[in-house]
This record gives structure tokens, sequence and C-alpha cells, in this order.
């Protein structure tokens, strides 16, 4: 053991390992250093770009852009960074960058052949992207999967359904991309009263309380255009169907239907209109038994 450390060249190695040393550190300081001043100026940049581009468009649906294309350039760029940091610092450790590059081609023409569907993964999101199809924090529905949008790359989407499961779906598989919170939300809804109330009070009826929702503090903030009666809808079982619309900020239409649901049944309520339900009646063997001894006993008398 002596006589194999006895061989060793201690002031050639110390030198080799504090050139070697220095240079490593300096390639990792300057790519961490740009990486800071790119992140700096990366968000400014997007964010100017973006506000031009969405001028007209709400100010959340406008900082869900930001975010996502912020976030997904920067990836990018952090990755070729790393990617030319490594090409730089290997040949300090000895290692023929031209031949491992030379390799890594075959290997990558092998790969490619097999990787269709990554490459397309990657178009897709792409698209997705430029477009702006959706982006963090919208609600959509992908692949038959609706959830909030948690992340976007351009490999893939990540979306949490309501029940808090996590879905990772390739963006390649999306074919189509309904997205809920895009500009405007909608409340939609369907308000079935008896047949035997008075049509145009239940109009007034739910017109008002549209009006009163979109005129409460609380709540006009989130409400661009009131609930209305657009008409009739249908002619159900129990029945008449009125349909209802109104336009909300985008993904505020789910909590403004909700309440004005509520003071709908309330008002309702309040003017005796009724909101037809089922009626069951239930007979039994024995009573359908017993009121047949009943009648032939009145027969009888």
């Amino acid at each position: 053991m002596r006589d194999f450390f006895a061989g060793i060249d201690w002031s050639s190695w110390a030198e080799t390992a504090w050139t070697s040393g220095a240079r490593v550190l300096a390639v990792v300081v300057i790519i961490y250093i740009a990486l800071r001043i790119l992140d700096r100026v990366l968000e400014p940049a997007i964010r100017g770009a973006i506000t031009r581009q969405m001028t007209h468009d709400p100010e959340i649906e406008v900082e869900q852009r930001i975010e996502t294309l912020h976030a997904v350039t920067f990836n990018i760029a952090k990755f070729v960074a790393v990617a030319v940091g490594v090409i730089t610092i290997l040949p300090e450790f000895g290692i023929n960058v031209n031949a491992l590059l030379a390799g890594v081609g075959l290997v990558g023409l092998a790969v490619g052949f097999g990787s269709q569907s990554l490459v397309k993964d990657m178009l897709a999101g792409f698209f997705v992207l430029v477009e702006n199809q959706y982006g963090r924090g919208d609600v959509v529905t992908l692949a038959g999967v609706s959830g909030v949008v948690e992340d976007v790359d351009l490999r893939r989407t990540l979306i949490r359904d309501l029940d808090g499961t996590q879905h990772s779906i390739p963006n390649g598989e999306i074919v189509v991309a309904s997205n809920k919170t895009q500009v405007f939300s909608r409340v939609n809804e369907v308000v079935g009263v008896s047949y035997g109330d008075d049509l145009e009070q239940a109009f007034r009826v739910i017109n008002k309380v549209g009006e009163e929702l979109a005129s409460d503090d609380q709540w006009s903030g989130d409400i661009i255009s009131p609930p209305t009666v657009l008409g009739v809808d249908g002619f159900g079982d129990s029945s008449v169907d009125i349909r209802v619309l109104g336009d909300t900020q985008p993904g505020r239409q789910w909590a403004v239907a909700r309440e004005f649901r509520r003071r709908i049944k309330l008002a309702f309520d309040a003017e005796g209109i009724e909101i037809p339900f089922p009626h069951r009646t239930l007979v039994t063997a024995g009573q359908k038994a017993a009121d047949g001894v009943l009648v032939r006993q009145a027969g009888e008398e």
C-alpha cells in the first residue's frame, strides 16, 4: 500500500485537481448566474408580450398565461444550460466529448424510431402553449378527465379532479380540449315550475332574483350579466322547464349558480310557485285486502 501511494506524483495531481476543479466550479457558477439573470429578465419580457396580446382578456387569465409560459420557457432554458455545462465539464475528467456525442447520436437515432409518441406529445404541447388552449388554474376536460390544470409543459398536462386525484395526460392524447374558464364562464340552469302556475309570474320572479343577485355587493364582482330567462326549454312529465342563462367571471359560474338556486327556492316559496317533484303512493298488500273486506261489509249492510 505504501509503495502504491509512493508512486503518485502528489504535486502534479494536486495541480491538476486544482485547475480542473476551478474550471468545473467556474462553469457551474456561470450557469447558475446566467439562469438567475434569465429568470429575472424572462418574466417581465413574457408579461409585456402577453399583456399586449391579451388586452381585452380578464386579468386572472392573463396571469395564468404568463405563469404557464414562464415556467415552460425557463425549464427548457435550464435543460439546455445544464446540457451545455455537462459537455463543457466532461473533458476535465478525461472524457472524449466528440466520441461521446457520436455514440449518443447513434443511440438517439435508434431510440428515435421508438419515440414517435414522445415527439407527438411535444408537438401537441407546443401548440397548446402557442394557441393558449389552457393554462395553469384553468378548469378543463381533457381526454375524458375534468379538473383544474396544475401544470402543463411540452410533454404532459397535470390535472387535479374534484376527488383530489391527480391525472397525468400526455399532450398527444388530447384530441379535444374543453376549457370552462377562458375569457368568461356561464350559468346555465333549467328551472322547473308546475303546469298550474302562472308562467309569466315565474319569469318575473326568476329575472328579479337574477338582477338582485347581480346587484349584491358580495356577488356583483363575479357576474358579468345577470341570470335571465331565455324562454321555455321544454315540457317535462310534471313541469314546464325554463332555461336561464347568465355570464360570470372565469371559474365563478358554479358558486354563482349555487347562490342563484338558493335564492330561487326562497323566492318561489314566498310567491307560492311550486317546484314540481315526483309523488308516489304506496299501497301494501295488507291494506288492499283490508279495504276489500270493508267494501264487502258495507255492501252487505
